[in-house]
């Protein structure tokens, strides 16, 4: 009986050794999980300082001031670039709506001369009229000769007109 217990008491013993070796194998995983995590944060500080190094030689290089006085310029000079490619298609639409002024210009003043002619006829007195319906071949060389006197005329007004449209375009 007297060896049962001694023998009972190192199989006690041995559990709690091995139970305690167990829980002495965790702690030296967690410490070497803490030892990990410190030499990475160590290796992510000597990273983090070569990148602030980096940042400052690239800061002395770069010399912000000038790089933003430079790009106010481009930026300047893009707007100019802008506004004189807009003036440039403004100057060439209406260089080409001119054209199709002029012709519109041309039909109306036409249409004006006509009917200028129109009122001409019918303010002459009673008598020349009835004359004119008599002899239809003399009032047919005067209407000819009123449209020539009228594009006569009409050369000249489409002259004063070129000229105001000039005076406008500048």
């Amino acid at each position: 009986m007297g060896s049962a217990k001694v023998l009972a008491k190192e199989l006690v013993r041995s559990r709690r050794a091995v139970n305690r070796l167990y829980e002495n194998k965790a702690q030296l995983n967690s410490i070497s999980m803490h030892l990990g995590e410190l030499v990475a944060t160590a290796r992510t500080v000597g990273h983090l300082s070569k990148s602030a190094e980096v940042m400052k030689l690239v800061n002395n290089l770069m010399k912000a001031p000038e790089v933003a006085a430079t790009m106010q310029e481009f930026s300047k000079e893009m707007t100019k670039a802008g506004v004189i490619e807009e003036m440039v298609n403004d100057a060439v639409d209406s260089a080409l709506d001119s054209e199709e002024i002029e012709e519109e210009t041309e039909v109306e003043v036409e249409k004006v001369l006509a009917a200028l002619a129109g009122e001409t006829m019918s303010q002459l007195p009673d008598a020349v009229r009835k004359e004119r319906i008599k002899q239809p071949s003399a009032s047919q060389r005067t209407s000819t000769e009123a449209e020539a006197v009228a594009e006569g005329d009409d050369e000249g007004e489409l002259d004063e007109i070129r000229a105001r449209l000039a005076k406008v375009r500048s």
